[in-house]
């Protein structure tokens, strides 16, 4: 499936502009920063073959990320680190990111297209939509930079971590991973408050 632009072409008919897609990334690993991303579209520059990041291999993500960041006219990153997350749980570090992302725009969005169905609470118009990372071009250029900038934020942390394998694994809980953490104990960039490392070790 391929994302398509006309949620955005219809707000555009209604006066509400700019649009910004908003997704996240890392909701799932037992280690690393949850990453959100938001992107406003140049209706006049497109990219074509936008979709849902996790549809789509790392080197097709790496071409889109460089034409996303060529052509789109706005794009906020931000992210929420494994302390966050602990201390608020990933629901609310998710919403935390997401607010910085859309913060961090240069532009100001006149309204917002999240993935999902749990929007944060922004100061403009938000939409959830579920499955929105595959449906809205917005949303899926949002997911691509947000899984494309995380992966190459956990092979930095590999380099300081190698024990783990984070850049094969992005800090999910493959057998790899879960292997490792027993031989030597987490790091600092991992999440306490998941299991298995809740109830196990504590910072």
């Amino acid at each position: 499936m391929v994302a398509h632009f006309q949620r955005e072409t219809h707000a555009i008919a209604k006066g509400l502009w700019p649009l910004a897609g908003v997704d996240e990334v890392g909701r799932g690993p037992l280690a690393g920063p949850v990453v959100a991303a938001a992107v406003i579209l140049d209706p006049a520059a497109v990219p074509a073959g936008l979709d849902d990041s996790k549809n789509l291999s790392a080197a097709r993500r790496e071409e889109l990320f460089a034409v996303i960041a060529e052509s789109a006219l706005a794009i906020g990153i931000a992210s929420a680190t494994a302390l966050e997350i602990d201390a608020i749980n990933i629901r609310q570090a998710t919403l935390l990111a997401m607010r910085r992302a859309v913060a961090a725009l240069p532009l100001q969005p006149a309204g917002v297209l999240v993935d999902g169905n749990d929007p944060p609470v922004l100061a403009c118009p938000c939409e959830a939509i579920i499955g929105g990372d595959a449906l809205v071009a917005s949303i899926a250029a949002a997911s691509i930079v947000a899984k494309v900038t995380r992966d190459a934020m956990m092979a930095r942390l590999c380099q300081r971590y190698p024990a783990y394998g984070f850049s094969a694994h992005a800090g999910y809980g493959t057998a790899r991973h879960r292997a490792a953490l027993l031989a030597h104990g987490p790091c600092p960039e991992h999440r306490y408050s998941f299991a298995p490392v809740k109830g196990v070790w504590r910072r």
